[in-house]
Formats: structure tokens, C-alpha cells, sequence
């Protein structure tokens, strides 16, 4: 337990000393000065490379930052985590999604039973539904086989598995399409259900406790839609549920074979290894599954065991805690230069920001240091030619993880070439900059007169010295992308600890559910609640455009 607040610990308050040094560092300069600092600033793990060199660090922050990660008791807590302790303190739950991706040999105890046996059960469930689509033996009400799969979810049941699916296009089963529905504006399902047919279409509901509001409300819509083609009793060759509330899954009209369970220490973000998958393994397959789970297991595996100096997921959240408690830099762009990964930075968002957009402690108490910064981005080079203009010239420092792979699934090799290439130089271009020296020899050489040059010269100088991380790895295959998620869930385990705010709960999504409804039932004509003058008034302005 910590004992003394954090910002008065002797490291704390050397890392604040530390970091008014690092304010004047140029990465130039210690490039420069230190030519083995590639070398000795990147790491390999799980089929991942990380490059940290371009940051603010020299040997003694990454001292100073191991030290912190002790006396927040990390290497504990870490040993916590897979033991199946209760550290989701606030709704005393154990957090074993690493479980879910361990072999069929391991041991995973949890109230005294291996918890192994279930997960195996319930993957083995997943396997034989799978090859029943895919074999064409899984008819629809007409005797058709499957063609599409809509999942119907939110939050973790969506962002998740859609963008796990969209990731791993290459390996997708042929004749089969799986879409996404999430967002409760009625134009995100109406779209889905104008592309398909109700003969050859399977929807999974995916909700813990099948009360979602707007998992429900798309549920219920999709099933009205079924109904005008199908029957009542045509439902279970068309409808399955992912949910922990059996009953209210049955009250639906899914019947419990048509059920894929999953458990309470499965967090919603952290759920694509389980049940919530489905629709990845109906997209990709079985084999190829186990291998996403497989490479996940090995990052586990790493951050369980190596040593923290040399430990990919702690030096990144270490690296993500010195950047934002100690160089206040307020945000995190993601840049993945595979097309592919164009949903990860939305996925992204909800791990990182759900887990850790917190301001009290653990132990009830306000935290006295920012937390987790906003996370956002889009992939490259679209990237480029949109937000990094801000990134190079504005009046923020923004780090910037760059993701990619040395060898893509097609066969056009200049275009690889060229988004490696932009890939690259991007990171190079934020740490080096551009000089007015080297902007005024330019603009000489094209002739430019004093009094213009004078204005010209600081709008085309750029400042340089800002961080970033670049993840490499050799192609995106369903075990690299396994470990790449595993890799940021671990980061943001690290910075929780280190916070010493709990991960794994995400209590500020509440009220506006709560508020949402009451709005609803007056929208739909139950008696108007006391509200402030703006809401009350945009409430007014929706009931005369509904009538």
C-alpha cells in the first residue's frame, strides 16, 4: 500500500528536477552525442519492435521511472493481475482477460476452480458453431446458407471485434460478410439492413447484461425487420446472444444453445478474446483465432516475466507517464500506417480513456497529477494531409506512436515503399525540424527579396524536438495484431498503477445513460422533469420537429 502521496516521494520529486534538465534537450543533440542510442532504446517482443529513442529519455530517467514503478509496487500488482486478485476494487471483481488467451495447459485458479476448463468450453462452442456456418450447414429459415453476420453491439462489443475484423481482412473466409452495428442513431442499422437478406442473415446480440440501451434498441429493431419475412419460431437459425443474463436472452426468443456465455471478470474493453470475438472467428476462422489469442499470450507472457528495464508494455507506459506527468504533454496521437488498422486509434480511445480518464484514486481520494491523456488519430498518410500540420508547427507538443509493418498482404511494391517511407520520415521530421538557417539558404537560392524572406522565414521554420515511438512488425497476421493489442492493454494497466486508479471500471459513462432515458420517456410524451433552460429547450425544439 502507498503510504506517502505520490508527488512527496523522493523519486517523484527527482523526476520533477529531472525533467526541468530534459526541457532544454534537443533529440538532435543526443543522437548526436550517444551513437548507440538506437541500439539501446529499442526492444523486441511477441513479433513487435519498438523504437523509444526519439523521446526526452537518457539511462537515468529510464532509472528514475523504474524507480517510481517500484515504489508504486508495480511488479505486485502485475503478479496481482494474473493471479486473479480483486483489483477492480470498486466492483470487486478479478480482471482475467489474460486468462482467456492462455493455452489449454495452463492453470488459471479463481475462487478455487481452474477457470480454463470454461474458457476451453466456451472456445470449443465458438469452433463448432464457426464450421457449421462455413460449411454451409447452418441453414436460415428458407434452408439458405449464411451469408452475413451483423453484430449488434456497443462500446467493447463493437470496437473491439470491429476493428479486430477490419485489421485482418486478408485472412477473412470467403462468402462470408460481417458487418457492425453500434451507434443508436436508427441511420447505423437502416444502412446495414438494406444490404442484406433476411434468409441468409445472423445477428448476435452482444451485451454482458442485455440491457444496453442501445444494443437493445437495435436488437429489438433488427428482430421487427426479421419478423416481416421469418416467424417467431424461425428466430434461433437467425439470432444469437453473447450475454450474461440467460433469462432476458430467453425472454427475446434466442434459446440457450443459441447462448455464448461469458463471465464478470471479463471488462467490456477487454473482451474480444472471449465470446464478444464470435464475429471474428466467423470472419477469420478458427485457426487463425487461436493464433490472434496465441500471440496475445506471448505479449502476456513478456510483461508477466521479462525484467522492467527491458519489459516492452512498461517502458511504454512508463514513457507515457514521464511525457504526461512530468513534460505536460496533454495528448497522444496514434498514426498506424497500415490501412487496415484504420479503426485501432478509435479502439484506442476506449481502452486508454475509459480505463484511465479518472480523477480519484483507489483508496476514494482526488489524484495530484493529471491522468490519462486524450488519445486520437487517424492512419497515415491520410494523417498527413489533415491534423499533421498541427502536429509539426502548433503550439503543442503532441507524441506520437507510429505504427506499421515491413511487409504488406499485396503486391504493389512502390506503394509500399512509399508508406514506409512517409512513415519514417515522419518521425525523423518531427525530431529534427527545420531551421531558419536552413529555410533562408533555401529562399536565397530561389531569389526571394529581404522584406519577404523576413515574413516568410518563421512560417516555414520548424521547431523540431518532438517525441514519438515507432512499432514495427514484419506483416500483419493475426498473432501480431494479437500482441499489439495486448502490448497497449498492458501500457494501460502500468500507468493505472502508477495513478493508483482502478483500470477497470468506468462509473463516469453512468449519468448520461441515466439522463438519456429520462429525456427519452419525455420524448416520447411521458411527463416533462425539471431541467435546465438550455436542455429543457432543446427538448422543445425535438417534440415539435417528432410531431
Amino acid at each position: 500500500m502507498n503510504t506517502t502521496s505520490l508527488v512527496h516521494t523522493a523519486v517523484f520529486q527527482k523526476l520533477v528536477r529531472h525533467a526541468e534538465d530534459a526541457r532544454t534537450w534537443s533529440l538532435k543533440a543526443l543522437f548526436a552525442d550517444h551513437p548507440d542510442r538506437f541500439p539501446a532504446m529499442t526492444l523486441t517482443a511477441g513479433g513487435l519492435f519498438l523504437d523509444f529513442s526519439k523521446n526526452f529519455l537518457t539511462d537515468e530517467t529510464m532509472g528514475l521511472l523504474i524507480e517510481l514503478s517500484r515504489q508504486c509496487h508495480l511488479e505486485e500488482k502485475r503478479e496481482a493481475l494474473f493471479a486473479g486478485d480483486e483489483i477492480n476494487t470498486s466492483e470487486h471483481r478479478a480482471v482475467l482477460h489474460t486468462a482467456l488467451r492462455a493455452p489449454r495447459s495452463e492453470t488459471v485458479m479463481f475462487n478455487g476452480k481452474n477457470i480454463i476448463a470454461d474458457i476451453q468450453s466456451v472456445l470449443e462452442k465458438m469452433r463448432l458453431f464457426t464450421e457449421k456456418v462455413h460449411a454451409g450447414e447452418w441453414k436460415g429459415y428458407s434452408g439458405k446458407p449464411v451469408t452475413d453476420i451483423v453484430n449488434i453491439g456497443i462500446g467493447g462489443s463493437d470496437l473491439g471485434p470491429r476493428m479486430v475484423c477490419q485489421a485482418l481482412r486478408p485472412f477473412h473466409v470467403k462468402g462470408i460478410n460481417v458487418h457492425f452495428v453500434a451507434n443508436v442513431d436508427g441511420h447505423d442499422l437502416d444502412a446495414i439492413l438494406q444490404k442484406v437478406n433476411a434468409e441468409t442473415t445472423l445477428f448476435i446480440i452482444a451485451s454482458k447484461t442485455f440491457t444496453t440501451l442501445e444494443t437493445m434498441l437495435n436488437a429489438h429493431a433488427a428482430r421487427s425487420w426479421f419478423l416481416n419475412y421469418g416467424t417467431v419460431r424461425d428466430l434461433y437459425r437467425h439470432f444469437i446472444a453473447i450475454s450474461t443474463n440467460t433469462e432476458a436472452v430467453a425472454r427475446f426468443g434466442i434459446p440457450a444453445e443459441n447462448l455464448f456465455p461469458f463471465w464478470d471478470w471479463v471488462g467490456g474493453r477487454y473482451s474480444v478474446w472471449s465470446a464478444i470475438g464470435l464475429p471474428v472467428m466467423l470472419a477469420i476462422g478458427y485457426n487463425h483465432f487461436t493464433e490472434f489469442l496465441a500471440g496475445a499470450h506471448a505479449m502476456d507472457v513478456h510483461f508477466r516475466y521479462a525484467p522492467l528495464a527491458s519489459n516492452m508494455p512498461v517502458i511504454l507506459g512508463l514513457i507515457a507517464i514521464w511525457n504526461r506527468n512530468f513534460l505536460g504533454f496533454s495528448s497522444v496521437s496514434i498514426a498506424p500506417y497500415l490501412q487496415d488498422l484504420f479503426s485501432f486509434p478509435n479502439y484506442l480511445q476506449q481502452l486508454e480513456m475509459e480505463s484511465n480518464g479518472k480523477q480519484t484514486q483507489k483508496n476514494g481520494k482526488p489524484v495530484e497529477y493529471d491522468s490519462c491523456p486524450v488519445i486520437w488519430g487517424n492512419i497515415g498518410t491520410n494523417g498527413q494531409h489533415a491534423y499533421f500540420q498541427l502536429l509539426h508547427q502548433g503550439t503543442d507538443i503532441i507524441p506520437v506512436d507510429f505504427i506499421t509493418a515491413l511487409t504488406p498482404h499485396h503486391t504493389l511494391p512502390k506503394h509500399h515503399a512509399a508508406l514506409l517511407a512517409n512513415c519514417f520520415a515522419q518521425s525523423e521530421a518531427l525530431m529534427r525540424g527545420k531551421t531558419a538557417e536552413q529555410v533562408r539558404n533555401e529562399l536565397s537560392a530561389q531569389h526571394m527579396d529581404a522584406e519577404e524572406m523576413a515574413i516568410q522565414i518563421p512560417q516555414r521554420t520548424f521547431p523540431g524536438n518532438r517525441p514519438s515511438n515507432t512499432i514495427l512488425m514484419n506483416v500483419l497476421r493475426p498473432e501480431t495484431l494479437g500482441a499489439l493489442i495486448a502490448l497497449y492493454e498492458h501500457k494501460t494497466f502500468v500507468e493505472g498503477v502508477i495513478w493508483n486508479i482502478n483500470s477497470f471500471d468506468q462509473w463516469g459513462v453512468e449519468l448520461g445513460k441515466i439522463l438519456a432515458k429520462t429525456i427519452q420517456n419525455e420524448l416520447e410524451g411521458q411527463p416533462e422533469q425539471m431541467h435546465d433552460s438550455s436542455t429543457a429547450g432543446l427538448i422543445a425544439l425535438a417534440k415539435a420537429a417528432m410531431k
